[in-house]
C-alpha cells in the first residue's frame, strides 16, 4: 500500500467496503456470477447468505462452476431455496451434495455447457448483473490479478454491471489476461484466507498401467493438455525423461510442477505461446500457489482462448489426455453423468478433443478403467447409461483402459465394437459380444 500513489489510494478507500456493505450494493440484481473454484469469495458469499435470509437483497439465480465447501456452508443451504436458485454449469462434490440434501430434486438446476463457452453464455446468454471474485492485492499500478482463474472471470468482469471483488493476500498474481485495473472495479472487501487446496489421491495399479500405454504414444517435444484425476496424474509423473515438452491445458495442477521446474517441460519446441506455460484456471496445494506467484512463464488466458479448438490447433503435435466415465460400443464416450444423475459437466473435454485432433501430428487419449463398482459394473458398456454424450463418437481418437489402447479413426461400426470390447474386463466381454450382435453391431 505504500508504494500506491495518493490518486490510487484514495480510489482504492473510496471503494472498499465491508462484505455486508457490499452486498447491499447488489440488491436491484437479479442473476449474481460466482468466480470458479479457489476464485469463489468466502466472505461476500457468508454476507449474501445473510443478506437472503433478511430479504435485504433477491430472489437471485446464481451462476458459477465448480462450488466450494465454503459455497456449499453459505449459499446451498435449504433455508435459502425461496430466495436462490443455483445454477452451476459444472458440478462439484459440494454442488453434488446440495443437490442430494435438497428437499426439491429441482433446486439446484444443471446448465449443461463447454468450458470455451462459457464467458460467452454468463455475459451474451445470461444478463450479468453481478459478478464476485477473489482477486490478488493491487498493484502499484492499479491492477489487481485474477490469480488462479482466468476461465470465464477475464470475460465476465468486463461485461458485468457491478463487480465486487474479495482482496486476498494469499491468491497469486499470475500474467497472461489476468489483470484488472481498479477503474474496472465498482467495490472492493478485504478477507485473507487459505484458498481451496485439491490434493490428488495416489494413482492406483490400474491407473499406472493405463498411464504407460498412453506415455508410450508421447514424444519429446510434444504439448500437452492434462484433465483431473488419477490417470492424467500417473501420466505427469512418468514424463521425467522426456525432453522440451510443452504446455496448454485448460488446468494447471501440482503434478506439472516437477516438470516445469526440472526443465523437462519448457515450451521450447511449442509452434504457439512458445516458452509460455499456458493455462486457464490452476487447482492445487499451497505449493502450486506459491509456484504460480509472479512467474513471468506461466500466463492465464480465458477459456474462450485457450479451449478455442481453433487456438488449441495452432500447437503442433498437441496431445490432449482427459477421463471418462463411460463408453458405448460405437464409441460416444460420457464424462459427466451417472445413471440418470448428473456427475460433473462436460468441462473442456470436447474442447481438447477436437483442437488436439485438428492440430498436426495431433493426438486425444480418453482413458478410463474398465470396471468401476469394485469390478461389478463395466465402464465399456452397450448403450450410455445416461444417454449424455460428452464426446461424439466422430470425435473420438484413442481410447484407453488397463487392458490396451485403441485408435477408432477410421474403423467401422463393427471394428469399433470388436475392439472395444477387447478394452473391458475379460469378465464382460461375453456379454458385451452378446449384446453387440443383438443390436446389430457384429
Amino acid at each position: 500500500m505504500d508504494a500506491w500513489n495518493p490518486e490510487l489510494k484514495a480510489l482504492y478507500h473510496q471503494r472498499l467496503l465491508t462484505p455486508a456493505d457490499a452486498v447491499l450494493q447488489i440488491a436491484d440484481c437479479r442473476n449474481l456470477i460466482l468466480g470458479m473454484s479457489a476464485a469463489q469469495p468466502p466472505a461476500l458469499m457468508a454476507a449474501a447468505a445473510d443478506a437472503l435470509k433478511d430479504r435485504l437483497i433477491g430472489p437471485l439465480a446464481l451462476y458459477y462452476l465448480h462450488g466450494t465447501d465454503a459455497l456449499r456452508r453459505s449459499l446451498l443451504i435449504p433455508e435459502l431455496a425461496d430466495r436462490l436458485t443455483p445454477r452451476p454449469l459444472f458440478l462439484s462434490p459440494a454442488d453434488r451434495d446440495a443437490m442430494a440434501q435438497s428437499a426439491s430434486p429441482n433446486w439446484v438446476e444443471f446448465v449443461p455447457a463447454m468450458l470455451h463457452q462459457v464467458g460467452r453464455l454468463l455475459t451474451e446468454h445470461i444478463e450479468p448483473d453481478c459478478f464476485f471474485v477473489t482477486v490478488s492485492p493491487m498493484d502499484r499500478h492499479g491492477y489487481f490479478s485474477l490469480g488462479t482463474n482466468a476461465d470465464y472471470g477475464a470475460s465476465v468482469i468486463r461485461k458485468a454491471r457491478k463487480v465486487v471483488v474479495e482482496v486476498n493476500r494469499q491468491m497469486p498474481r499470475t500474467f497472461g489476461e489476468c489483470s484488472v485495473h481498479i477503474s474496472e472495479i465498482d467495490h472492493i472487501v478485504e478477507h485473507d484466507h487459505p484458498l481451496v487446496e485439491a490434493t490428488p489421491n495416489p494413482p492406483t495399479d490400474v491407473d499406472l498401467r493405463i498411464a504407460d500405454r498412453i506415455v508410450e504414444r508421447i514424444d519429446d517435444g510434444d504439448t500437452l493438455q492434462i484433465g483431473v484425476g488419477g490417470v492424467p496424474n500417473a501420466v505427469l509423473a512418468k514424463l521425467a525423461n522426456h525432453r522440451d515438452l510443452g504446455l496448454h491445458s485448460e488446468l494447471f495442477s501440482p503434478a506439472m510442477m516437477p516438470l516445469i521446474q526440472s526443465g523437462v517441460m519448457n515450451g521450447r519446441r511449442k509452434t504457439w505461446m512458445q516458452h509460455k506455460h499456458v493455462f486457464t484456471f490452476a487447482l492445487g496445494d499451497r505449493a502450486l500457489y506459491d509456484f504460480l506467484d509472479d512467474n513471468p512463464a506461466i500466463v492465464g488466458y480465458p477459456a474462450s482462448w485457450v479451449n478455442n479448438p481453433d487456438i488449441i490447433r495452432l500447437n503442433d503435435n498437441m496431445v490432449s489426455i482427459n477421463s471418462a466415465l463411460e463408453i458405448d460400443l460405437t464409441g460416444q464416450i460420457n464424462s459427466e453423468q451417472l445413471g440418470d444423475r448428473p456427475f460433473s459437466g462436460a468441462g473442456g473435454q470436447l474442447d481438447f478433443v477436437r483442437g488436439a485432433y485438428s492440430a498436426r501430428n495431433g493426438r486425444s487419449f480418453v482413458a478410463l478403467r474398465s470396471t468401476a463398482q469394485s469390478g461389478r459394473l463395466s465402464r465399456v458398456v452397450p448403450r450410455l447409461r445416461g444417454g449424455t454424450v460428452t464426446d461424439p463418437r466422430n470425435d473420438v481418437h484413442f481410447v484407453v483402459t488397463e487392458h490396451g489402447c485403441v485408435n477408432l479413426k477410421g474403423l467401422s461400426i463393427p471394428q469399433r465394437a470388436r475392439a472395444l470390447i477387447n478394452l473391458a474386463a475379460p469378465e464382460f466381454r461375453q456379454s458385451l459380444e452378446n449384446e453387440a450382435t443383438s443390436m446389430g453391431l457384429l
